[in-house]
């Protein structure tokens, strides 16, 4: 029986070896981004099973949500009889963020012996070229370059901002923000617990700034904290922007800053990947208007 128990992050220097190397482009698969999406409300489990990684989802109150998602492995992914028998030994029924080149691996067929596939379209994780971001060229980004220039003489020009990493030493600064872009947003609404796990995962990552593999943005207007960002390396030519807030008071603010991001935390990527829009409308309309390259699909697995 593998020892299955909730993953914290003292586990990550254990846990690393088994994202070196990482092929899948969905954002779930970063290990700072599992480990800093935990509160009363969701926590991520594992097992070490050889040279294989089982992470799994734990739900207090959604529990019919609960499930696993691709094992790690470096050599190469579980076959679909292998997902079978985790999912029967750790009692759960279903497994989710399978990457699409999983199925294309296996094939469709093979992986419906098992299980009924379906697609989560809210979970579909979009990709841009940096290029793109960090220069905003063409007829199709000038709108935001006029909102750039319009920060840029307001605010850039005349001194009124500083751009650094972000430090262990920025952490309540940080967290003081987080709570005026909550405010700003209804974060503490009871019908919203998605931004409230949000604000509670980008704390905790803040927290450990300087124990994960990531590279963070910090945007000072007038000396006081207006923005940051948060990302990590995904794949050999991928990084993933886990975390990018903003004080939408600042007209132009988050254009210039997206731009910034683009250009000091991923300049030796190809590609972005700035995860999914959670089906959520207003995500939906601000992520398609940076004209991603391509959509990487998710899947969910039920055992049949």
């Amino acid at each position: 029986m593998m020892d299955f128990k909730p993953l914290t992050p003292d586990d990550y220097p254990r846990l690393k070896p088994f994202f070196e190397g990482q092929r899948h482009e969905l954002c779930i698969y970063s290990l700072p981004s599992l480990l800093s999406w935990t509160n009363d409300a969701y926590h991520p489990c594992g097992a070490v099973d050889g040279h294989t990684l089982v992470i799994g989802a734990e739900f207090t109150r959604r529990t019919e949500n609960r499930h696993l998602i691709l094992p790690v492995d470096p050599r190469r992914d579980p076959p679909p009889e292998r997902l079978r028998d985790y999912a029967r030994e750790l009692d759960f029924h279903q497994y989710w963020f399978i990457p699409e080149g999983y199925l294309e691996t296996y094939g469709r067929a093979a992986v419906e012996t098992h299980f009924a596939v379906e697609e989560q379209p809210e979970y579909e994780d979009y990709v841009y070229r940096t290029e793109d971001l960090a220069w905003l060229k063409g007829n199709r980004y000038a709108k935001k370059r006029n909102l750039v220039k319009q920060f840029t003489r307001e605010y850039v020009d005349r001194k009124r901002v500083t751009l650094a990493p972000i430090t262990a030493a920025d952490f309540t600064e940080c967290a003081d923000f987080l709570e005026e872009w909550c405010l700003q947003r209804g974060c503490e609404q009871a019908d919203d617990e998605d931004l409230a796990c949000e604000k509670q995962a980008a704390l905790n990552m803040l927290a450990h700034i300087e124990r994960y593999d990531v590279n963070g943005l910090l945007l000072r207007i007038d000396g006081e904290v207006c923005a940051f960002g948060i990302g990590a390396r995904l794949t050999a030519g991928m990084g993933a922007l886990h975390f990018e807030k903003a004080d939408a008071n600042y007209k132009g603010l988050y254009q210039y800053f997206d731009m910034m991001c683009a250009r000091e935390l991923f300049a030796d990527c190809e590609f972005i990947n700035k995860e999914s829009d959670m089906g959520v409308p207003g995500l939906t309309r601000a992520k398609r208007s940076y004209h991603p390259v391509k959509r990487v699909k998710s899947y969910a697995l039920k055992l049949r």
